[in-house]
């Protein structure tokens, strides 16, 4: 039996606003629990309506009450009141002893689905919804605990060329495959789950050297909403020779959080890409 697609209609068509965390909040995580929707498609002959609108009534009111009595969060109306997660679902009925939920996740800021399941439950009476939503409650708190993303800022690649090749059609060259590092060094991190890659552009970066610049790139990250910041250089010892190297910083505070070389490696331009995505793995996904 195939699900109607009505039980979560355009669930990833809507736009989140962006959170609001006044100032100072920092006990409970704000979490928004919207009415889930019901579809009755067993085509039972009695009109059950009002036995649904009842149950389904208690079941949205006791997971809220649930969610709220863990200290770690507080449930609120919107995420204009300070929601940091948005949970939405639906339940739908298939048939007399068979039902749906639908349950997803949201993490406003991140615009995420931190969860995202179909679950089945037996059973059309109280004590089978009540079942359903203490189990539904006990996954939607184990997403919410579930880390956020790291809001990282990952600026564009240099090159250190010891070398002096890098002229005319070379120096075109290079600038292709420092790009290549930067996007496959962004790929590889945000398709981690562990880092949420925010978008660099302007001119902002363009004025200076950023790997000699003492930290500077922490406070264009910190402009941008970023946590923390990543610089990278490629250093050509050869044509056929080169270093990697990246570095971490708290976009706050400027301290470094983690730093990264590669030591001498054999290897064309078109290597870098493959020696980058490699050396941040091991040091920033791997490793943790």
């Amino acid at each position: 039996m195939q699900l109607s697609r009505s039980i979560l209609p355009a669930l990833l068509l809507f736009v989140l606003p962006a959170a609001y965390s006044p100032a100072g909040a920092e006990a409970a995580i704000g979490v928004a629990i919207d009415d889930f929707s019901y579809t009755d498609t067993s085509a039972e002959p009695a009109n059950q309506t009002a036995a649904h609108e009842r149950r389904l009534s208690a079941f949205m009111a006791a997971l809220r009450r649930d969610i709220g009595a863990d200290g770690r969060y507080r449930p609120v109306a919107s995420a204009q009141d300070g929601a940091a997660f948005k949970v939405i679902g639906g339940i739908q009925k298939t048939s007399t002893l068979v039902q749906w939920a639908k349950v997803a996740v949201i993490d406003v800021g991140a615009r995420k689905l931190v969860m995202d399941k179909l679950y089945t439950f037996r059973g059309d009476n109280d004590e089978s919804w009540e079942r359903a939503e203490m189990f539904v409650s006990r996954e939607i708190m184990a997403a919410l605990a579930t880390p956020a993303p790291v809001a990282l800022a990952v600026f564009e690649f240099e090159l250190e060329d010891t070398t002096a090749a890098s002229v005319g059609a070379s120096a075109a060259s290079d600038a292709s495959y420092l790009a290549e590092v930067t996007t496959s060094v962004r790929e590889a991190l945000g398709q981690s789950g562990r880092y949420r890659i925010v978008e660099v552009g302007g001119e902002a970066t363009k004025a200076r050297v950023l790997r000699d610049c003492g930290g500077c790139e922490t406070a264009i990250a910190q402009k941008l909403g970023a946590d923390q910041s990543l610089i990278g250089v490629v250093r050509r010892v050869s044509r056929t020779e080169y270093t990697l190297g990246f570095q971490v910083r708290d976009a706050r505070t400027g301290a470094v959080l983690a730093r990264g070389d590669s030591g001498l490696r054999l290897g064309a331009d078109y290597s870098w890409k493959r020696g980058a995505v490699r050396l941040v793995s091991e040091r920033l996904v791997e490793s943790k």
